[in-house]
């Protein structure tokens, strides 16, 4: 399983359940990377999207403690092992949890990979952030991406791999 995730220099990913950047580019490596796999993502991060519709051509586990919730397209479960369960038997590569902050902290060190878009730039106000993969001992940098400037940012794309990594669910 993969984490994918943009965050700013503090390692913030959210204000008021949204995002912190408008990045077009980054939006469509996120596309091409997820498109035909498995998402696995907290309720909250499902409301922000458009219309709070799972994402299309996407099999959608969404995690909540909320037993009476339901949503067209979505795979509802109760919990992080309940999501875990659902996911068994996926193309691990083609696995991907999306968010947010406590789904990222739970699922983290089940990762293989994380597809980081490193923004050079501090949110103001952000209230949710992941954990600083530099300061974690599990973590290396295996590839860092040239420069992009848009909408008035400067981002990369960092690719991380767990070291420890030991596929199971």
């Amino acid at each position: 399983m993969n984490a994918i995730v943009v965050v700013d220099r503090n390692w913030a990913i959210g204000r008021n359940n949204a995002l912190l950047f408008s990045l077009p580019t980054d939006m469509k490596r996120f596309r091409s990377l997820t498109t035909g796999g498995t998402v696995i993502l907290g309720r909250k991060t499902l409301d922000s999207f458009p219309g709070g519709r799972p994402l299309p051509r996407r099999r959608n586990i969404v995690i909540t403690r909320n037993p009476d919730f339901t949503r067209e397209g979505a795979e509802v479960v109760p919990s992080i092992q309940a999501a875990l369960e659902r996911s068994a038997g996926e193309d691990p590569d083609k696995l991907w949890v999306i968010g947010g902050g406590s789904i990222y902290a739970a699922l983290l060190p089940r990762c293989k990979a994380v597809f980081l878009t490193q923004v050079d730039a501090e949110a103001q106000g952000a209230d949710t952030f992941f954990p600083d993969l530099n300061t974690h001992p599990d973590w290396e940098v295996a590839h860092t991406g040239d420069p992009i400037t848009e909408n008035g940012f400067t981002y990369r794309f960092v690719e991380y791999i767990n070291q420890n990594h030991q596929y199971n669910i």
